[in-house]
């Protein structure tokens, strides 16, 4: 599991744990005002984060192609140098 799966998947446990104790919590007065402001900057900041996510996730795919490219071109020239060796 990479490492942007892992934050991803602490950082949904930590905002699905935040949800379980707010929503456990009674609400009274003020602090329900309070809460629901908490809840919407909170569910903001979650909307931020997956697109934080997906804007890694595009660019761990775009590295993975050039990886790849990388590779086979390492692969050819490693082919090359031994054609060369073999020539000699």
């Amino acid at each position: 599991m990479s490492r942007l799966e892992l934050a991803s998947d602490r950082l949904r446990a930590a905002l699905e744990g935040l949800e379980r104790a707010v929503a456990a919590r009674p609400p009274a007065g003020d602090e329900t005002t309070h809460l629901q402001g908490r809840i919407v900057e909170l569910e903001a900041e979650r909307g931020r984060l997956v697109e934080k996510v997906a804007a890694l996730e595009e660019e761990l795919a775009a590295q993975a192609g050039l990886t790849e490219d990388v590779e086979n071109r390492l692969d050819g020239a490693i082919g090359e140098i031994r054609a060369a060796l073999a020539r000699t």
